[in-house]
């Protein structure tokens, strides 16, 4: 029978035998748990080199003998030598030290688990029988893609204080669930609380275990119930408890979504945060309806602005002189004072437009006309927010030919004349 053990190493005497490739990853793994290593060979590989004349660890360049293994607590053998293993193995067994030997795992005391890590969580994968390395390995690499795809709950039972807690920024993407990164669900598998807005890929808050506390920030147009500076205390007052906090957030946080103020309510309250990109829909929801930013021989650059903030002079002159793509987020209620602002600057009024309501989910739908007409089109489609506006060529119908929806599908692309 084989038992799992976890065992601590950090400042331990371990001997490596061997100076070979092999020995030389045994060693970088030994060191990355701080132990004290010491490698007996006569010769050793140039990582090996290298690790001893950094002072990483101690080499005695000779054959390896029984006195060698005194004052060790763990031995590993990688000579690829038959026969001087088996000695290094017994020397090891008279001396009670748990040795392990990399050539016949079960000559050895012990075994070299394949791990996998997720944060602070390792995951070690043993055979309970004969030793069958390439088992172990599938059955790690199956582990390791449920724990990075965040079907695990990883939050932490341990009593802890206010040092342990923390905040994660989570850019959760602009709402298909399929374009939350795998840090981001990560991020959630260890979340003791989630604050969360309105927009993203809310569904994945079904997956999480029942305890964890979700808190709903959630504005709306002209409706913002929690204020930004509340939003902020909430974070810094959970982490407070020692609560790893994350927020949730639709496209990207840095992209127009307050991020950056969050971030420095964290710090000015002392409290550790980090942030997790998202998928901005500055370019998803343009991309999810078949509308390149750039293209060849069209347009090279893009622009994106928040509608409320009014036009920027960039992005004026950029659709004027067709020199790029311009997108605008939040820009659906002041649809009408954009329009007006680019024609009185001179845009042109034949400029294409694309209005993409909901992008990259089921009801995604694409409203488009010209400058001058779009205001009456997405009122008359009844365009509403979340939208994001393309201005420029690439918003033309069929630049990248008819598109292709899967059979099913309720994505809809309207042209007014």
């Amino acid at each position: 029978m084989t038992t799992m053990l976890g065992v601590d190493l950090a400042g331990r005497r371990v001997v490596v035998v061997g100076g070979g490739p092999v020995a030389a990853r045994r060693a970088q793994g030994l060191l990355a748990d701080a132990a004290a290593v010491v490698v007996v060979a006569p010769a050793v590989c140039e990582p090996l080199r290298d690790m001893h004349r950094w002072g990483l660890v101690e080499w005695v360049s000779r054959e390896v003998t029984s006195a060698d293994l005194e004052g060790a607590w763990l031995v590993q053998t990688a000579t690829g030598d038959r026969a001087t293993d088996a000695a290094v193995v017994g020397w090891a067994h008279e001396r009670r030290i748990f040795c392990i030997d990399a050539g016949y795992a079960a000559a050895g005391s012990a075994r070299t688990p394949a791990t996998t890590r997720s944060g602070d969580v390792l995951v070690g994968v043993v055979s309970a029988g004969a030793p069958d390395p390439r088992r172990t390995t599938v059955v790690r690499d199956a582990i390791a893609a449920h724990l990075r795809e965040g079907h695990v709950d990883l939050r932490s039972h341990r009593s802890r204080t206010a040092a342990d807690g923390h905040v994660v920024l989570v850019g959760g993407g602009p709402g298909d669930l399929g374009l939350l990164t795998l840090a981001g669900r990560r991020a959630l598998a260890a979340a003791d609380v989630v604050v969360v807005d309105r927009l993203g890929p809310v569904e994945v808050l079904d997956e999480l275990a029942p305890d964890v506390e979700i808190i709903d920030v959630g504005k709306t147009p002209g409706n913002h119930p929690v204020p930004q500076h509340e939003i902020g205390r909430i974070l810094v007052e959970q982490a407070q408890r020692g609560r790893s906090v994350v927020r949730l957030k639709g496209g990207d946080p840095f992209v127009y979504g307050r991020g950056g103020e969050e971030v420095l309510a964290c710090r000015e309250a002392g409290v550790r945060v980090e942030v997790i990109p998202g998928v901005s829909s500055a370019f998803a929801a343009p991309a999810a309806a078949g509308i390149p930013l750039t293209h060849r021989g069209v347009v090279g650059a893009v622009h994106v602005m928040n509608g409320h903030d009014g036009w920027s002079s960039a992005g004026l002159v950029g659709l004027r002189d067709a020199s790029c793509t311009v997108v605008v987020l939040m820009g659906v209620a002041v649809l009408g004072a954009l329009v007006e602002g680019a024609l009185e600057f001179g845009v042109d009024p034949a400029t294409p437009v694309a209005v993409v309501e909901s992008g990259t989910l089921d009801t995604q739908r694409v409203t488009r006309a010209r400058l001058d007409a779009v205001v009456d089109a997405a009122s008359a489609a009844g365009v509403r927010a979340p939208a994001v506006i393309v201005l420029g060529d690439v918003a033309a119908p069929g630049l990248l030919g008819e598109p292709q929806v899967a059979p099913g599908a309720h994505k809809h692309d309207t042209m007014a004349t």
